[in-house]
């Protein structure tokens, strides 16, 4: 297996509004900040992730290509789904061995539509869709399942948005508002096999493990109080070979962090979600590839030696990314 690490990371200043911006302008600045981290301009491999009906277009994510020129010709692909999915196949195109470096951005305009109304889609459309249940409604299922007390739910969702305020990306959200915010925004991230890695920045940050594991699509054949996936997922990845000094973790509401917390095996020594979290900003779609860019920033900047970033996928943390990053000598 090539060694990879994730060498530059950028983000939008996210917003709770439609700026005007289409997704080609949305994306433009972040690709032009992280190609000038990274010291490229052009790359081996390239991958988004999006979503066709947050834009309410199809193959929106064609015209978001703008936003990295139309020439040279590129190797590209794009995966309907959060942008950190689009950077494990990134990071599986790599170990093919002809390509060195690769560009993953993602990004998503909740703000154009119902985002309730839209994640209802991701159900099952015979049994679950004609329920009318949203991402809010299976969220609650989830939490009634767990029953954790309130007061620990409250404690993060404060922790979060007293986080969230510190980072200039993130929203002021209150804190009396359970629910992640709508939010538009855009990610991208750098990565680079282990010897050109080295010779881009001082400290890249090495994945030093990464897998992905998903549950039953139907809520009534799993135990929601828990994720199995996201358990297996960190074993492959080998969350417990270490201590773990930062999570950057995809809990959208209080209660999947502490089902997260326990699935992943981190201890109260961990600092979870220093960036406030999607408590603090949720630009679906890039809200995961998020996840991976804060946590190796902690990596980049020195402030960590191992770090792990999560992503999950679908209803109540059905399908589940995990990776370990961390520094290494030599």
């Amino acid at each position: 297996m090539r060694e990879v690490a994730i060498v530059a990371f950028a983000q939008t200043k996210h917003t709770d509004h439609d700026t005007g911006q289409n997704e080609a302008e949305l994306i433009g600045p972040v690709i032009e900040e992280v190609r000038a981290k990274a010291g490229l301009r052009d790359f081996g491999f390239t991958c988004s992730g999006s979503c066709d009906y947050l834009a309410g277009a199809p193959f929106s994510f064609v015209a978001a290509l703008d936003a990295l020129g139309a020439w040279p010709p590129i190797q590209e692909s794009h995966v309907e789904m959060d942008g950190a999915f689009a950077l494990y196949e990134a990071w599986v195109r790599l170990q093919h061995g002809d390509v060195d470096t690769a560009l993953v951005y993602g990004f998503g305009k909740s703000s154009l539509g119902s985002l309730r109304e839209i994640m209802t889609l991701q159900l099952d459309p015979y049994y679950l869709v004609p329920l009318g249940l949203d991402q809010t409604s299976y969220a609650g299922l989830q939490a009634g399942a767990l029953d954790a007390p309130k007061e620990t739910l409250d404690a993060i969702v404060r922790r979060s948005r007293h986080d969230g305020r510190a980072n200039p990306y993130a929203l002021d959200v209150p804190d009396d508002q359970p629910e992640p915010p709508i939010t538009d925004g855009a990610a991208a991230i750098v990565l680079a096999v282990r010897e050109v890695a080295e010779g881009l920045v001082a400290r890249p940050a090495h994945i030093t493990g990464i897998a992905h594991r998903i549950e039953p699509h139907y809520l009534g054949m799993r135990d929601l109080a828990r994720s199995t996936s996201a358990a297996d997922a960190a074993l492959a990845a080998g969350v417990g070979k270490g201590p773990v000094d930062v999570a950057e973790l995809h809990a959208q509401y209080a209660h999947e962090e502490l089902i997260l917390r326990d699935a992943l095996g981190l201890g109260a020594d961990t600092v979870v979600n220093p960036s406030g979290g999607p408590l603090a900003a949720n630009p679906v779609m890039a809200t995961g590839l998020i996840r991976f860019g804060e946590a190796a920033q902690r990596i980049l900047d020195g402030t960590a030696s191992r770090a792990v970033a999560h992503a999950t996928s679908g209803p109540c943390l059905q399908h589940n990314l995990v990776a370990v990053l961390e520094a290494l000598d030599g």
